[in-house]
């Protein structure tokens, strides 16, 4: 009956952040956390300080995603490659 259903938790700051996005970039993003669902393993593994995380790249914006168990994709960060490993180091950090 298909593959497992999987379900996206996003934190209220990155919800808000990509509806503030373009209307074509919100489109691709929200087509990437689909694509994302269906196959987890879609983006890069990320190496070093942010082990245990992968990336997945739509145009400059990249969303840094982590699989909390199995039915449950958590989007950690959304945001331009630019500041997106900083800034996703400053957020896990804040969580210990």
């Amino acid at each position: 009956m298909g593959g497992p259903v999987r379900r996206l938790k996003v934190t209220a700051e990155t919800a808000a952040l990509v509806r503030s996005l373009h209307p074509h970039l919100k489109k691709k993003v929200k087509a990437a956390l689909q694509t994302i669902l269906h196959d987890t393993l879609a983006g890069k593994a990320l190496k070093d300080e942010l082990e245990g995380l992968r990336s997945f790249r739509v145009g400059r914006i990249r969303i840094i995603y982590r699989l909390a168990g199995r039915e449950v994709v958590e989007v950690v960060a959304v945001g331009p490659r630019r500041t997106i490993y900083e800034e996703t180091l400053r957020l896990l950090s804040k969580e210990k």
